[in-house]
């Protein structure tokens, strides 16, 4: 079974909210523990609109095609056999922005 580090970008078919549709997407895996499922952000071009969107500075080098923001309030569980394939990895710096938004989260709570 394929196991995904975290800060790694996929590219994935998104289920929408009613699982009757799906759209292509790049995701940000957050974690796997190594069973079927892994956990990630959706990663988006649309212009930040939350304090829990994340400028990614080196988004060329995460694989992407576009200037993007991940999403860390919109998390999901998705089933790896959903995954097409990597695309890319956070560089360091982004990956710690990635880290203080969501210790930003889930402290205020």
């Amino acid at each position: 079974m394929e196991i995904y580090q975290p800060g790694e970008v996929i590219l994935l078919s998104f289920p929408f909210a009613g699982a009757q549709e799906a759209k292509r997407r790049p995701a940000l895996v957050l974690l796997d523990t190594g069973d079927a499922d892994v956990v990630v952000a959706r990663v988006t071009s649309q212009v930040v609109q939350s304090a829990f969107d994340v400028e990614l500075s080196d988004w060329k080098q995460a694989g992407l095609l576009l200037p993007s923001f991940v999403r860390l309030h919109k998390l999901a569980t998705l089933e790896k056999r959903l995954v097409e394939r990597r695309i890319g990895t956070l560089s360091a710096d982004d990956w710690a922005k990635v880290r203080a938004a969501v210790q930003q989260l889930w402290s205020s709570i």
